[in-house]
């Protein structure tokens, strides 16, 4: 049972509602870590901006599903491998990359070190040797792509700590951490 209060939609009032309304035009459900975001509608607001803006960026979303999976596993956010790991279906990924993901790799060469460098900046708080960086630059990623993999781990440590915080009941396929 969830320790911060699901906002469920015959709770919501009219702010929540409208934003409800609006997520589930986009993916066809609220998921319920939204739910707990909708306790304050300015972060929910604030999370959904920072998401969308995100998404526009040029990492595809191979990439992007690559480096929740990747964090969720290592920040062990059972709600966020679930999610994660049912959003990396949809997109395209195979059962063995997700795997391979969760364990902060890839089967796909330049994937790979974007997963790897987005686990050490949330590992080290963005603190990543010159190293680090010139191997992310060198396998291929430019500035621009550097700044939205740091805007996503960002973004997933934020989630994965609100599922670890709040202990949201997963509402999809449940995915145990390795």
């Amino acid at each position: 049972m969830s320790r911060i209060n699901l906002v469920t939609e015959n709770e919501a009032n009219e702010e929540q509602k409208a934003l409800y309304e609006a997520i589930q035009s986009q993916i066809g459900m609220v998921p319920n870590f939204l739910k707990i975001f909708a306790n304050s509608p300015t972060a929910l607001r604030a999370f959904l901006g920072l998401h969308s803006i995100a998404g526009e960026g040029s990492l595809d979303p191979l990439t992007r599903e690559r480096i929740a999976l990747g964090l969720a596993e290592q920040n062990a956010c059972e709600y966020c491998v679930s999610a994660h790991t049912a959003i990396g279906r949809k997109v395209g990924l195979s059962n063995s990359e997700i795997e391979a993901n969760r364990l902060g790799e890839s089967l796909d060469k330049k994937a790979g070190v974007a997963v790897k460098f987005s686990r050490s900046l949330a590992q080290k708080s963005g603190d990543v040797s010159t190293a680090e960086l010139l191997e992310v630059r060198n396998a291929g990623f430019s500035d621009a792509e550097i700044v939205e993999i740091i805007t996503h781990v960002g973004m997933n440590v934020m989630t994965n700590i609100l599922g670890k915080a709040s202990r949201v009941e997963i509402d999809f396929p449940k995915v145990s951490l390795n």
